[in-house]
């Protein structure tokens, strides 16, 4: 049966694909010149900022107006910084300063950065209200558990990034930051009522409408969704997010690849069309794609249009919006000037110091290994690059102990640096014992919690494990050359 050429321009004309390697194969070029709307960019795509520059010009060679997607965030997740560390801040941080001017430059000079690098859609800002103080994958890219606070970040975030001409995607409505799981691995559910979703999650949205697009999660909340991701939700999607609240931007869902999405509606094509029936624009298809996926998932939206499933209205809409999208983004804008001790002097804003420094003279730096979230990926982090002189060591809570560590610290007093230390019962036992029997301080690299290991002389929280995080850190405890 012949294909309707113009029904599979448009079906492609919704897709975020992407492909691996510092340059694009043939097919990814093929794709953008018969109507794909663009691709993400991920790590394993980034060598160097002339490589990744050289990369968008030669994805553009094939569609002058595709989109090129990142996730930019600053803090923890970091694409272009993805072999050292973002040299920003990440959302904690900044909301523990609480600047929203500080907030709006740090944003405008990701996007200067990106623009710079040919990136015209930053999957970013993290607006979801962290209130679950273990979330497995939001954490350190919420800017707090205040509505009101993520609120005026996250208006403040998008204002700089658009500044430079780069589209802002707040996400993951209708938020978040409630859940206990991770959707990449499964489908989180936020059993709350509405009046709650109203009050606590909501909020930040209802401050980032002027984004030129908003991203869906993968999450099932019962008294906005039903049984239902809100990706696959008409409801949250046409009726709040587009009818209640008024948002005229692209809808761009989360990776369909993810257990959240693909696991809930049978496979990623099935997940292609049910996004686009409930009112999403442009489907994010995730990390792992090539020719086949992207030709089944088009193939489905077809056959969908066909037997009366997806409305070709439909299509024509959510295509209009994001070739919209792709339009403004070609339009010149002003770029600030690229400020290199930015990112470090917002992260020193962000340190915060409980008990006495003194006595931590030239200590032993112990870091704790920690697993990673998806979403972060596996970037440097840690007082490492900043150390003049200071020896460190790297160590598994599960295979070291604390004495040890005192025999090899050789009378040094130690600084134990961790991500989330209180989360695993092996790592919380180990620091309580050294703070028990030794000199210690403790650097807490990801979300704070509640838990401080009695007899530790401090507890420097930075609220962020970028590379600034680092120097800032790093520097409060004087460790650094300057």
């Amino acid at each position: 049966m012949a294909i309707d050429q113009g029904l599979r321009r448009l079906a492609l004309g919704t897709l975020l694909a992407a492909f691996p390697g510092f340059e694009a194969p043939g097919w990814a070029l093929d794709l953008l010149g018969d109507g794909l709307a663009g691709h993400t960019l991920f790590g394993y795509n980034i060598d160097s900022r002339t490589q990744v520059a050289a990369l968008t010009a030669a994805l553009r060679s094939a569609r002058a107006d595709a989109l090129i997607a990142i996730d930019e965030e600053g803090g923890d997740v970091t694409r272009l910084g993805h072999r050292t560390g973002s040299p920003y801040p990440g959302n904690a941080a900044l909301g523990v300063v609480d600047d929203v001017e500080l907030t709006a430059r740090v944003y405008a000079a990701i996007g200067a950065d990106l623009a710079d690098a040919g990136v015209n859609l930053d999957l970013a800002p993290t607006v979801d209200v962290n209130t679950a103080d273990d979330n497995p994958i939001i954490g350190t890219r919420s800017f707090g558990a205040s509505p009101l606070l993520v609120a005026r970040h996250a208006r403040a975030a998008v204002e700089g990034l658009q500044s430079a001409g780069v589209a802002a995607c707040a996400k993951h409505f209708p938020g978040h930051g409630a859940t206990l799981a991770d959707s990449h691995l499964e489908l989180p559910t936020v059993d709350a009522p509405l009046s709650v979703l109203r009050e606590r999650d909501l909020p930040p949205f209802a401050a980032a409408l002027s984004a030129r697009a908003i991203m869906t999660a993968h999450i099932r909340v019962p008294a906005l969704t039903g049984d239902d991701p809100a990706t696959f939700s008409r409801f949250a999607l046409t009726d709040v997010l587009r009818g209640e609240y008024g948002f005229r931007g692209v809808i761009v869902t989360d990776a369909l690849e993810m257990k959240g999405a693909a696991l809930a509606a049978g496979g990623i094509p099935q997940a292609a069309v049910r996004a686009l029936a409930a009112g999403a624009d442009l489907l994010c298809v995730g990390a792992q794609v090539d020719a086949e996926l992207v030709s089944a998932i088009v193939d489905e939206i077809i056959a969908a249009v066909g037997d009366g499933r997806l409305a070709p209205s439909r299509l024509e809409a959510a295509v209009s919006r994001t070739a919209e999208m792709a339009r403004w983004s070609a339009t010149p804008h002003a770029r600030g000037d690229h400020d290199a001790g930015l990112g470090v002097a917002a992260a020193r804003r962000a340190v915060r110091v409980e008990g006495s420094l003194a006595g931590l003279e030239s200590p032993l730096v112990v870091q704790v290994s920690s697993g990673y979230s998806i979403a972060e990926g596996r970037v440097p982090w840690g007082l490492r690059p900043h150390l003049n002189g200071t020896e460190q060591v790297e160590v598994a809570a599960f295979s070291t102990s604390a004495s040890a560590l005192i025999e090899q610290a050789a009378g040094r007093p130690i600084v134990v640096v961790g991500r989330h230390l209180h989360r695993a019962p092996e790592t919380r036992s180990l620091v309580e014992k050294l703070a028990a029997a030794h000199t210690v301080g403790v650097v807490e690299m990801g979300w704070p919690s509640s838990w401080r290991p009695a007899g530790s002389r401090a507890f420097v929280t930075t609220h962020g494990a970028s590379l600034a995080n680092g120097r800032a850190a790093a520097e409060a405890l004087g460790l650094t050359a300057s």
